[in-house]
């Protein structure tokens, strides 16, 4: 198949990562505020589950941030960590996913990622991805897409809600042969997401003719917020979202 046209660097979504994290604690309503006084198009945000099953906010395996560098999300239930984390900032404390999404899903697009690791088990997987779809009402599925780099929880999630949008966060130690068989076994996936370093013209004429959305993270130089322009990706994460909307725009 011959390769798909480039699409055109205005149409790129930008993509806050965590917020404006360089302005104020990451994954916070502080940092997600600040990044919408920048027009942005979406925000990027991270989900895990305390010990009492609640999906929080939190980006980390650990709870180093915080002088608690052993410990884990799901080590505390809810109540702890809203003492534990930024207890005295209501603006820059804990955030549960229940409220960010009533707070941000009718002001902007947003790309959740749901963090499974290694150490639990499946079954905690799959708990955290029908915590996260059950949050999500299917009116706003179009502008909601959830992500993960755990592809077995992404087959869990098409087969929990099949008509949600799912990207598959590619690692960058990840081959173009990998790309390949992804996308031909896979085929319920809304997309890839990138990591800059392995992000080429090779892979994105993959993704376009597969018909495929083609997301970037983390741009931040100008030279990465270029690179990923003048590819056409359909979505530029940066944690610097008002240098990457005026690189866009001019």
């Amino acid at each position: 198949m011959p390769n798909q046209p480039a699409r055109h660097p205005s149409n790129c979504l930008i993509f806050a990562h965590r917020g404006a994290h360089s302005e104020a604690m990451e994954n916070t309503r502080r940092a997600f505020d600040r990044a919408l006084n920048y027009a942005i198009d979406g925000i990027e945000t991270d989900v895990q589950l305390t010990r009492d099953e609640i999906a929080v906010l939190w980006h980390d395996r650990f709870l180093d941030k915080i002088g608690l560098a052993d410990k884990h999300i799901d080590d505390f239930d809810y109540l702890q960590l809203k003492t534990l984390i930024n207890p005295e900032s209501e603006s820059e404390g804990l955030m549960t996913l229940q409220d960010f999404l009533a707070t941000y899903r009718q002001r902007c697009r947003l790309l959740i990622e749901v963090k499974n690791r290694d150490w639990e088990p499946v079954s905690r997987h799959e708990l955290k991805i029908r915590k996260t779809l059950d949050l999500i009402d299917q009116n706003h599925e179009q502008c909601i897409m959830v992500s993960s780099f755990n592809l077995p929880s992404l087959v869990y999630a098409h087969q929990y809600r099949p008509a949600f949008p799912l990207i598959y966060n590619f690692e960058s130690e990840q081959t173009f042969a990998d790309a390949q068989h992804i996308l031909a076994t896979q085929t319920f996936l809304h997309g890839l997401c990138l990591p800059i370093n392995r992000l080429n013209s090779e892979l994105v004429n993959l993704l376009r003719e597969h018909d495929k959305c083609v997301a970037v993270y983390t741009c931040n130089s100008a030279a990465e917020i270029n690179q990923a322009l003048a590819l056409g990706v359909d979505i530029l994460i940066s944690d610097l979202p008002d240098k990457a909307l005026m690189l866009r725009n001019r």
